[in-house]
Formats: C-alpha cells, sequence, structure tokens
C-alpha cells in the first residue's frame, strides 16, 4: 500500500497541471497521483501520462464525484485532496510526511496563500486563514490530508458538483481534528482576477447561503458559472 494518494479533479488544466505535478514529483515510491478528468478538450490528459499519474476519465462534471472516484480508486493509507492550479512549496513533503506518522483521526490543510504579489491579496488570506483556523472553516482549495479510515468513517465527499467541501466539512465528526500545517498552498488567484475581490467574496457567500436554506444546487450551479 502507498503511504498517500494525491488526488487531483481535472478540466482544461493543461497550463496549470505540470506546475503542480512537478511540485508532487518529490513523492516518487512514497505514493501516487490520480487524476480524475470530467472532459478536457486540451493536453490535461497527456500532461497527467506524462508525469505518470494515473487517469481516470468521467463524461460529466461534477467536483464531487470526481474526488469520490479518486478515493475510491485510490491505494493510499492517506489521502490528500488538491485543486489542479495549485502550488506547493518545495519542503511540502517534509511537512506532510511529519504528520502521517501520528493521530490518524486528524484532518490537515493548508495555510492558504494567493500566487499574486498585490496587498489586497494579504487582506484576504489574512481573512481566510482566520476563518480556517479559529471557525474551522477551510475550503477544498486549501488541500486536504485525511487518513482512509477517516475520510470513510465521515462518508467522504458526496457526489455533488458544487460545495462538495463546504458539505464535507459540515458533516464532519468532530471538527476539532481540523488543524492546519505549517506549510503553504498557493491557490490561482485567477477566480479573484475577473471581478472585484470583495464582490467575488460576497458572491460565494451569497451561493452558500442559498444552499444552505435549501435551493438546489442544480439552480446554484447554473448561476456560479454562468459568467465563466
Amino acid at each position: 500500500m502507498s503511504k498517500i494518494s494525491i488526488i487531483i479533479p481535472t478540466i482544461n488544466e493543461a497550463n496549470n497541471l505540470p506546475l503542480l505535478l512537478s511540485d508532487l514529483s518529490i513523492i516518487q515510491k512514497e505514493g501516487e497521483i490520480i487524476i480524475v478528468d470530467c472532459g478536457s478538450e486540451d493536453k490535461t490528459i497527456d500532461v497527467a501520462n506524462i508525469y505518470g499519474a494515473k487517469v481516470f476519465k468521467l463524461k460529466e462534471k461534477n467536483r464531487g464525484l470526481q474526488l469520490t472516484i479518486g478515493a475510491k480508486n485510490s491505494k493510499g493509507e492517506w489521502l490528500m485532496f488538491l485543486h489542479a492550479d495549485t502550488r506547493l512549496n518545495y519542503e511540502w513533503f517534509r511537512k506532510v510526511n511529519s504528520v502521517l506518522e501520528g493521530d490518524k483521526n486528524y484532518i490537515y490543510y493548508f495555510k492558504f496563500k494567493i500566487n499574486n504579489k498585490k496587498i489586497i491579496y494579504r487582506v484576504l488570506e489574512i481573512f481566510v486563514n482566520f476563518r480556517s483556523k479559529f471557525f474551522k472553516q477551510p475550503y477544498g482549495d486549501q488541500g486536504l490530508i485525511i487518513h482512509k479510515t477517516t475520510y470513510l468513517k465521515n462518508n467522504g465527499f458526496r457526489k455533488i458538483p458544487l460545495m462538495e467541501d463546504v458539505d464535507f466539512f459540515r458533516r464532519l465528526n468532530n471538527k476539532k481534528d481540523l488543524k492546519q500545517l505549517n506549510s503553504p498552498i498557493f491557490i490561482s488567484s485567477r477566480k479573484w482576477e475577473r471581478t472585484n475581490i470583495f464582490l467575488q467574496a460576497i458572491r460565494n457567500w451569497h451561493f452558500r447561503r442559498r444552499w444552505l436554506k435549501g435551493e438546489s444546487l442544480k439552480s446554484i450551479y447554473s448561476d456560479y458559472y454562468k459568467n465563466d
């Protein structure tokens, strides 16, 4: 059994994926990399194959399902979920490896950093890291490292196309087991560059509020991606 399985959902990430897979190449025989693609029309699959990742293909766009399939086909004792447009620093594996021998009940996530030098993003980083650490509300783009038994005990990700991370963290049996790693994950600023950063935050909050009030994910999904 591999020590860790790294699961990455993709769609048209040929520009970003080589950078992340290069960061991950340090694991070598310590783990495996699983790409679950939902219909890329660029060179995403070719990139994944070049780096020796295991590739699974879906026809529907559903990130919750992608993560579920990745976990189901993993061989690692630990699972690590990452978004394709993120980056890790040079010592990420040393930091992660130090916790893999520890308490299997803990769930880890990385410290939130944005891959952009604009000062406004430093404000967002402070807000997100405060929310994650003290209110136990990290999001999927911060990475998630979880032992497979703990993942299964909490019934994993639901097969939903949106907010699968919010849903999973809300269902955790014990949020006190959520811990921030002393290691950054660098998030692409692309989703904030198309609009005002505060307007985007309000927009995301509004979508979460609609979902928590019981609105169907189908209508929220349509609104979320209509401008993409």
